[in-house]
Order: C-alpha cells, then structure tokens, then sequence
C-alpha cells in the first residue's frame, strides 16, 4: 500500500528534530529547473502570479534566490518535519517511533510543485510553489504540463517495487490532479471524511485536512500493508460508513455531539 499527501504552505525550520536521517528528492534537476523560471520573478510579478501579499512575495523571491540544488543541514529539513499545516498536524511525525517513521518513509509521499515528488525524509529546502501555478514554462503554461507523466511513472515504479495492490490518495484535488491514475498500475481508494453539521454530513475542510493526516499516522502506528485494514481508523470519532462507501471512494463519518 502507498499513500499521497500534499504539501502544505506553512513551513517550520525552527523546531529541532532528533532523527538525523536524510534523503535526497528524486527530481532535483526539474525542481533547479523550475527555480531558474522563478527566480526571473519580481515581487510584485510573483505577488500577482500567486495571489499573495507583497510581504510573502518579497520572502519567496528570497527563498527562490537562495535555493541550491545540494542541500546542507543548514538551509533545509526533512520534508515530514518541515511541512507544517493541517495535514501536518495530524500526522504529528515528531510523536512517531523510528520503525513507525521508518513506515513513513516506504509508504508515503508527498506531492510537491516544486519537487514533484518527495520521500518523507527528503531534504526540503524553504519554498512556496503550488502545484495550480500558471507558472510558463517549456513544456506548457501550468505545473501540470511541466510534471506531466513524471510523477505518475515514479509512483508507478514504486508501486511495482513495493508490490503494492493500491494507492491511498490523501491528497487534495488540486495536487492529485497532478497524478495519472491510468498509468499507476494500482487502483486508486480515495478516503472521504464528512463531519455532521446543521444537520448534515458534510466535507469541512480543516478536519478533513487534519484527518488525512491521521489517517497516514495511524497507518504507519499500525504497520498497515492491506487497505482494507485502513477501514478500521477511527481516529478522534471517525468510523467507516460502509452504506456511502463505493469501492473506490471510503466515506468516513464523524458527528459530535455541541
């Protein structure tokens, strides 16, 4: 079983880390390649690009000036650790054990818009590219067209590898779109997480966030390899709503009482 996440905009390189295992990203040329395009950038070019204040345009620009395709324990972190929303929060990597980080580590990975595809314990330097950038470049106008099939073939490669029977996506729309399920080689199960409200279930999006994140935790606390087993996390109250459920799509519920 392989699992996807996304990235997440928040980053924390402050917090000192006890597991001094390093990776190196699989796709360092593309993600050189895609600072070169950036860094072409002015603030206020890269403010418009992606929608954000002068004040995170200026920080990024400085970011995308100061990345290097070799990474030190100076200017980066583990990507598990460094992403820091709501996903992040939930998964809570810090409170894992060394086998359970190592589960992490061969059952999960991280789409990135700058990196493409990042292992957990792969060294990420600060950066924000989001995977919906209209970001032109030679191989179309978004990062879509510059990933391609690139992402999809790695995953596929790690499937067969793995010999894993499925692929868990716990990733947003935005970022899975990024995948090819075709070309994956594994059926795709992508969980679903609805809370009750106003007298509805119902998608809300930071626990939904924050139960994608549980769900990889619980996985890697578990050592899970068949995804059936997954229909068992219940993490804060959710439970497995079998009659919503389709067999790709795993609806998990949660009411809590006011």
């Amino acid at each position: 079983m392989l699992i996807v996440l996304s990235p997440a905009k928040s980053l924390d390189f402050d917090t000192v880390v006890k597991s001094r295992t390093v990776t190196t990203p699989h796709f360092l040329d593309e993600a050189a390649e895609l600072i070169a395009i950036a860094r072409t950038y002015k603030p206020e070019q890269l403010a418009d690009l992606m929608g954000i204040s002068p004040a995170l345009a200026q920080l990024n620009v400085q970011r995308f000036a100061d990345w290097q395709v070799q990474a030190t324990p100076l200017n980066s972190k583990q990507a598990v650790f460094a992403f820091n929303g709501d996903v992040y929060e939930g998964l809570n990597a810090a409170s894992l054990t060394a086998s359970q980080l190592k589960y992490l580590q061969n059952h999960v990975r991280i789409l990135s818009g700058l990196y493409g595809l990042l292992r957990p314990f792969d060294a990420l330097q600060a950066y924000r590219l989001e995977m919906g950038t209209r970001l032109n470049n030679v191989h179309g106008k978004n990062l879509y067209a510059f990933w391609g099939d690139k992402i999809s073939l790695l995953l596929s490669d790690v499937i067969q590898q793995q010999k894993s029977k499925n692929l868990v996506n716990l990733a947003s729309d935005e970022y899975f779109k990024a995948v090819k399920p075709a070309l994956l080689g594994a059926p795709v199960i992508s969980p679903v997480f609805k809370d009750w409200k106003n007298g509805q279930y119902k998608i809300i999006s930071f626990y939904a966030k924050r139960a994608r994140g549980l769900m990889a935790k619980y996985s890697a606390q578990h050592a899970i390899r068949k995804v059936e087993d997954l229909k068992a996390f219940s993490e804060e109250g959710y439970t497995y709503c079998e009659e919503e459920s389709t067999k790709l799509s795993w609806v998990f519920r949660r009411k809590i009482e006011d």
